[in-house]
């Protein structure tokens, strides 16, 4: 199976001025596409710094990082956003979503950045929220929409553009219980049925059961790469 994303020999040291701080320590790390992998761990262990660095948001220390044949490292600043425009698309905990633009506004907006059409980036962001039970609430503003449903606003703008992957950090660190449940029955809907890719950073057991492959780095390292040892784990 094609690897969409290869990280080799990744580490990332912070500079501190008395301690620098190691948050990545030689990782090897690769996700074959229309895998959905959970990278677990507990605060400090690197997770989220690893999926910074696939999205192009960080850069490693030293090591190198691919997305399918293109070597991040090689990408200046201008390449990289390019790179995470068209090719990737991010669901944040805080979900990022622009106060004064309607859910409608918010999917159509990476594809205006794009350069697609307002006829049919219209057509699909409608489409998107659609398949996410969202329409009825298209012209409704961030404010004016629950938890759950600015989450799933979110996960529209990012695949609306069918990206290569999706990255998502601490997708239900604000949702609740039944909310949570939700999103990840979707993300595993999006994964099955529609081949996405997933990469989400987490510290909650129930997101990772529903991966298929779950990651626990500890102190900077992989510690198990193994579907069935995380869930002992706990």
């Amino acid at each position: 199976m094609d690897k969409v994303v290869r990280c080799k020999g990744i580490c990332r040291v912070y500079a501190d001025d008395a301690y620098p701080v190691q948050a990545l320590d030689n990782v090897d790390f690769e996700v074959a596409t229309g895998e959905f992998v959970s990278l677990a761990g507990p605060s400090g262990s690197g997770k989220s710094t690893l999926l910074n660095i696939i999205g192009g948001l960080d850069r490693p220390t030293s090591g190198s990082v691919y997305l399918g044949d293109v070597c991040l490292n090689q990408l200046d600043e201008s390449e990289l956003s390019d790179l995470r425009l068209y090719q990737m698309g991010f669901i944040f905990q805080d979900y990022n979503l622009i106060p004064v633009l309607n859910a409608l506004e918010n999917v159509e907006f990476t594809m205006q950045l794009q350069g697609v059409h307002p006829g049919e980036r219209t057509e699909r962001a409608m489409a998107t929220l659609a398949s996410l039970n969202l329409d009825g609430l298209a012209h409704r503003r961030p404010a004016e929409l629950s938890g759950g449903q600015q989450q799933r606003v979110a996960i529209a703008r990012a695949i609306v553009t069918k990206p290569k992957v999706l990255l998502a950090d601490e997708p239900s660190a604000n949702l609740d219980s039944k909310s949570t449940e939700s999103l990840l029955a979707l993300l595993r809907q999006l994964n099955q049925e529609q081949g996405v890719t997933i990469i989400t950073a987490t510290h909650d057991p129930l997101v990772m059961r529903y991966a298929g492959r779950r990651v626990l780095l500890v102190d900077g390292h992989i510690d198990i790469d193994d579907s069935d040892s995380i869930d002992n784990a706990h």
